[in-house]
């Protein structure tokens, strides 16, 4: 019998995927950095922790993705991200570009979880 779409472990193609979505996100709030340091209008400080602590978050979670718990805990990335925008403008636009990313890549899990074969 044939996997879904005719991959032979599923569960690590669907972890890859989540990973790789991880560790851009980790990558870009790092090169954010510096735009908010110098570009900011006043004291951006806390953003610049904030993103920061969510990249470290991110690059963790990708070695955790086995579990089902971390698969929530990259939507709490995106939504903290999100409550972010309340420090700078901007993380409110990376919030919602990851944020959108992250639901199509629930989504993925959800439809290649959906067609595994017993």
């Amino acid at each position: 019998m044939s996997t879904p779409a005719g991959l032979k472990n599923p569960g690590a193609a669907v972890r890859g995927v989540g990973a790789a979505a991880l560790v851009v996100e980790g990558v870009v709030l790092l090169l954010a950095l510096l735009p908010l340091a110098k570009l900011g209008h006043g004291d951006n400080t806390a953003a610049i922790w904030l993103c920061v602590a969510l990249a470290v978050v991110s690059f963790a979670l990708c070695g955790l993705l086995r579990h089902a718990w971390a698969w929530y805990a990259g939507l709490a990335v995106q939504v903290a991200l999100l409550a972010g925008g309340v420090l700078h403008w901007s993380l409110v636009a990376l919030g919602a570009l990851f944020g959108l990313t992250w639901l199509y890549v629930l989504y993925v899990r959800r439809s290649v979880y959906a067609n595994k074969p017993d």
